[in-house]
């Protein structure tokens, strides 16, 4: 198997456990229903190992385009194949998306509310906050990356690093991931949400692209900037990586804080404006 094929393949199976979860617990008459957040962190964080199982060997099992792009900044990936594996991460999404719409086929139907569909998806935030929204993100995807690195510079007993991996993405997703459904993945949202709005999924609503900048962006800015720091505190190599990442990331930042300040004034007006 080639590493492009297992980044499709292991993707495609994360979302397939990933989503997976997602809908057995919130979509209709499914046994699992309303069986809550703790199930599916655990879904998530089985899935990533599992997934990892099925295809490290092959490609090292990446399955996250922000851990593709932490691991070439801290220099333990060639940036020659980070297209590819994005590529490959991105095609894998979609098909394990458009797999789990199959599998819960008459589901749709028994579930009416179009968000809850969508959210099987794509995550979406908790309380619409631009900045806290991307800073969650960030946050997230940076715990990602420098977890999986000190994982990686330790020694387990052969065939548990896979397992490992898995509870840290639990650990994030309960510790976490209640304020945006942690994405720490531009794949796993864009994919399927990208497949939600293809797909023919009875009474779905829109698939809400005005927030999904926010789980594309926020993990490649916060896995990056794990990937550098990583490799300057835990290393002691500053590279020009490092400024550059970090400056790019606090500027994001400070631009998403600026206009939720400026939205936050507009609305104070126009609500001035209505009662007057």
């Amino acid at each position: 198997m080639t590493a492009f094929l297992g980044e499709v393949i292991g993707t495609a199976l994360l979302i397939i456990f990933g989503a997976g979860v997602c809908a057995n617990v919130n979509l209709k008459k499914s046994f699992a229903y309303q069986s809550g957040w703790i199930v599916i962190t655990f879904g998530w964080g089985l899935g990533v190992a599992m997934s990892v199982y099925a295809v490290g060997q092959f490609s090292g099992a990446h399955l996250n385009p922000a851990v593709t792009l932490g691991l070439a900044f801290n220099g333990d990936f060639p940036w020659s194949q980070v297209p590819q594996y994005i590529l490959a991460q991105m095609i894998g999404a979609i098909i394990g998306a458009a797999i789990t719409y199959l599998h819960f086929l008459p589901h749709w139907h028994a579930t009416k509310d179009p968000a809850v569909k969508l959210g099987v998806f794509a995550t979406g935030p908790a309380i619409p906050h631009v900045f806290s929204n991307l800073l969650s993100e960030i946050i997230g995807t940076f715990v990602l990356v420098v977890g999986l690195l000190s994982i990686g510079a330790n020694t387990f007993t052969d065939g548990l690093n896979p397992f490992i991996v898995g509870f840290l993405i639990i650990a994030i997703g309960i510790s976490l991931g209640g304020t945006t459904g942690y994405a720490i993945n531009p794949a796993r949202d864009l994919g399927p949400r990208i497949a939600h709005h293809l797909l023919p999924i009875p009474g779905k609503g829109p698939s809400n692209w005005g927030y999904s900048w926010i789980p594309v962006l926020g993990p490649v800015l916060g896995g990056s900037f794990g990937g550098v720091f990583y490799k300057a505190v835990f290393t002691g190599q500053f590279t020009t990586s490092f400024w550059v990442v970090f400056i790019s990331t606090l500027s994001v930042l400070g631009i998403a804080y600026f206009s939720d300040r400026k939205l936050t004034l507009s609305q104070k007006v126009e609500k001035l404006s209505t009662e007057n």
